[in-house]
């Protein structure tokens, strides 16, 4: 088999296992955190499906042919039962030379390096502006037909601050899939910032609005942050990997990923699996310089960000198909310790993509990813900036589409 691209910045690595229940994180480790020096020199293999005797036999003889030492081992549930591994590569062997040969073992299904993701965030001047991303997406007019409510929507990403009083009630369950990821989960400002846009509490006197406030979030921890307590997470394939199948296996209806990387192959056909079984998976574009997946996967809806304006901010120069916008500068969302701060980055404006898509599935459960696509494409309006052209979404039009409400939104 052809062996997959270098490994490319992404930025988080370490395992764990799954931890799950609401609201407090699981620990489960299975690699350290604390290896990340680790992270480009680590292999994943996946085998088919097998009784535990023959997987035993299969890594034995890779271990002994190429002096694998392993790492963290899982069986891939939504992909019938996969047994994944993850080796050290050992010293004075490239990633590329070992891909090549692990490849060639028959019983061998995917073998990539463990690439490295990042959260799609930025510093910007954290007063510049209050919240207008519910004007933008006309959300106001929106919420008078649909609030989210009951949809469930997976937030891949660092932790989240569960018990801040604005997200109170709306993390339903959490997974921790790093190592030692326990100890810091609710103090990470990533994640708690993307679940504020998406389903921050609506009339409570407290803070800001979500776009769907009656959402239920899945915290799902994946990446950690580097360094520690700054907005920018890292993450990795393996533990990417785990939470998008915790994700499909606990009936998540969307799936948000404010994050990019390089293509991935094992994370190609997780996010496959989930959009054929009906989750609406949408993803922050990145820099365009290695970074544009998974954004850029059929089925995926690739979120740009706009500024208060309504002009296009950053995202690659090259896009597979016309790329979808929301507003991701300047964003007031909660931030840990029961505070809120300014965020600029398409990870903010693909969380209020994912927040809408929670809306618009309330009202019609059983829209597919490519129905979902449509409506946004049909409804949006075309903005510009840096000679690259997007669909704004309006959120009140869409679910107008649905519901038969036009009125409402004007």
């Amino acid at each position: 088999m052809s062996a997959p691209a270098p490994v490319l910045a992404i930025l988080l690595l370490a395992g764990g296992c799954t931890g799950a229940g609401a609201p407090s994180p699981a620990a489960g480790p299975q690699v350290s955190a604390d290896d990340r020096q680790f992270s480009g020199r680590q292999v994943m293999v996946t085998l088919s499906p097998a009784p535990p005797p023959i997987w035993a036999e299969i890594v034995r003889s890779l271990q002994e042919q190429h002096a694998l030492r392993p790492v963290a081992a899982w069986s891939i549930a939504s992909l019938g039962g996969e047994h994944c591994l993850v080796f050290d590569v050992p010293r004075g062997r490239t990633v590329e030379e070992l891909v090549e040969r692990i490849g060639a073992h028959p019983q061998v299904g995917i073998v990539q390096p463990i690439h490295e993701f990042e959260t799609m965030a930025a510093y910007n001047d954290p007063y510049a502006h209050l919240q207008y991303g519910p004007q933008a997406l006309k959300l106001e007019q929106a919420h008078r037909m649909a609030t989210g409510k009951g949809v469930r929507v997976a937030v891949v990403d660092t932790g989240v601050d569960v018990d801040h009083p604005d997200l109170r009630g709306r993390i339903v369950r959490v997974g921790n899939f790093v190592d030692r990821g326990e100890q810091s989960f609710t103090s990470e400002a990533h994640g708690t910032a993307v679940a504020g846009v998406i389903a921050a509490r609506a009339n409570n006197e407290v803070g800001i609005v979500g776009v769907a406030p009656e959402a239920e979030v899945l915290a799902l921890k994946a990446c950690w942050e580097q360094p520690p307590g700054s907005r920018r997470g890292v993450c990795n394939s393996y533990t990417l990997a785990k939470a998008v199948d915790f994700a499909i296996l606990n009936q998540a209806q969307v799936l948000n990923f404010s994050l990019a990387g390089p293509v991935d192959p094992l994370l190609t056909r997780l996010i496959g699996r989930a959009v054929k079984n009906g989750v609406t998976v949408v993803a922050a574009h990145g820099d365009g310089q290695g970074r544009g997946f998974p954004a850029s996967l059929e089925g995926v809806l690739g979120i740009v960000a706009t500024d208060p304006e309504g002009a296009l901010r950053g995202g690659p120069a090259a896009r597979p198909r016309p790329p979808l916008a929301a507003p991701g500068v300047d964003i007031l969302t909660t931030a840990p310790r029961n505070a809120y701060d300014f965020f600029t980055g398409s990870s903010l404006a693909a969380a209020h993509v994912s927040g809408v898509v929670a809306l618009l599935l309330e009202k019609r459960p059983k829209l597919t990813p490519a129905e979902v696509e449509r409506l946004f494409q049909g409804t949006s309006r075309q903005v510009n900036g840096g000679g690259a052209s997007a669909g704004l979404i309006d959120a009140c039009a869409a679910l107008a589409k649905v519901t038969e409400g036009a009125a409402a939104c004007s």
